[in-house]
């Protein structure tokens, strides 16, 4: 009798063999010839060679399906192992507006027309502005395109940035050291990143450097190549800063700004570098410029009426 010994690597144990080991049951009934163990982050097979042989390529399939869409089930389980190739299998809705498949099987995609003409101009164009208020997910289909990218392998990393400016706080009287300091900025990003690539793989991501998320005053002296780069609260960058930004551009990096004109909290009298930008870039090839308003506000839906209230006041000054 042969043994087989599959590593589940950057897949979780429990989600893979499934509440009280269902999925590992459902295996079994499939291979009755195998004697099959699943412990820990292995699975161990045993039998004749041209069995193993056939369930080493549906376990691979399985492995494969759950990378792509976070989820298995009995239902992906019969699918995969009554197939004849690894192309019979794709589910119904894997169609191309779904941008990644998030924890949990959850499908993220374009959901408003400004968000579409968001994701098509990301695919034309190596630099797009996404600018809009907030709730209307310039940040959020951002990060799903990134991960999109990394998975397809058309990046080797996402590198996250934002400048760390005080909305109505003061940075240096926060307690903890600078990381600890500065990851409230960062915490949408890292909400974002959370709904879209399971725990165990994000915290391995982040420790080995592929995804990156800093504040922005750390991109200084880098070239960024192999890389989908998002630029978050863009309107808070200044003159120098938003130069800087731009022209770490390196091989083969897709860069995405995104902001909101209308919540800057830099000081008085001090230029916004996306204000600025959108007027010097506006005309120039290879960069593209997506608006993003109140009808795109996928959030509570009193967070539409907010946002109108305000620009009625605003329109009265």
């Amino acid at each position: 009798m042969n043994e087989l010994i599959i590593e589940l690597e950057h897949i979780s144990p429990k989600d893979f063999f499934g509440a009280q080991n269902t999925n590992i049951s459902l295996l079994k009934t499939h291979f009755p010839k195998l004697k099959l163990v699943a412990r820990g982050t292995k699975i161990k097979a045993y039998g004749d060679d041209e069995v193993l042989a056939k369930f080493n390529l549906k376990i691979n399939m399985l492995l494969a399906h759950m990378a792509k869409y976070n989820k298995l089930d009995e239902n992906a389980i019969e699918r995969v192992l009554t197939s004849n190739s690894s192309l019979d299998y794709e589910t119904p809705d894997s169609s191309g507006q779904i941008l990644v498949h998030g924890v949990g099987g959850k499908l993220i995609k374009p959901q408003t027309v400004n968000q579409r003409k968001l994701v098509d101009s990301m695919h034309k164009n190596d630099m797009v502005f996404a600018i809009g208020p907030a709730g209307t997910g310039k940040t959020y289909t951002g990060v799903a395109l990134a991960v999109k990218a990394l998975k397809n392998k058309e990046v080797r990393r996402i590198i996250l940035t934002r400048p760390a400016v005080e909305a109505g706080e003061n940075l240096g009287f926060l307690p903890g050291d600078l990381k600890e300091k500065l990851d409230p900025y960062m915490q949408p990003l890292y909400d974002a990143l959370r709904d879209m690539i399971p725990a165990e793989k994000l915290e391995q991501y982040i420790e080995n450097g592929t995804i990156q998320i800093a504040p922005l005053a750390f991109m200084r002296g880098r070239t960024l190549d192999n890389a989908f780069v998002i630029l978050d609260e863009g309107q808070n960058t200044t003159h120098n800063q938003m130069k800087m930004f731009l022209t770490r551009m390196g091989k083969n990096a897709k860069f995405l700004l995104t902001g909101d004109p209308g919540q800057i909290d830099l000081p008085r009298r001090t230029i916004s570098g996306l204000k600025e930008a959108l007027l010097i870039l506006k005309n120039v090839e290879g960069v593209g410029i997506v608006f993003l308003d109140d009808k795109d506000v996928i959030r509570h839906k009193l967070v539409k009426k907010i946002i109108s209230a305000y620009k009625n006041i605003e329109n009265q000054e």
